[in-house]
């Protein structure tokens, strides 16, 4: 059975498919960012401020451990943000090319 063959160099100029591209790096630049940002965070902190990261914030759960803990929260944040931004742009966008590029 052949495989359908596509003109990748044709795609590649289409203004469509520039427009997802350059959304869809912007979006994953600046969220990659921002999560690598906040996750640095907690060795940095707690190497330059390791009196904020004693306090305690509920019984024996410091900042330093709730800190920690949210990371887990806004990965699972992000990832759904990102899954919402997909499905609602990108798909968007990718069925447009789609329909323009009849494939």
């Amino acid at each position: 059975m052949a495989e359908k063959q596509y003109d990748w160099a044709t795609i590649a100029k289409n203004p469509k498919f520039v427009e997802l591209h350059h959304k869809k790096t912007a979006f994953l630049f600046g969220w990659w960012i921002f999560s690598t940002a906040y996750y640095f965070l907690l060795p940095i902190g707690a190497a330059y401020a390791p009196g904020l990261y004693k306090i305690k914030v509920l019984g024996a759960i410091n900042f330093g451990y709730a800190f920690a803990l949210s990371q887990f929260f806004v990965s699972w944040a992000l990832a759904l943000y990102y899954a919402k931004v997909a499905n609602e742009d990108f798909d968007r966008l990718t069925r447009n090319l789609i329909d323009e590029l009849h494939l």
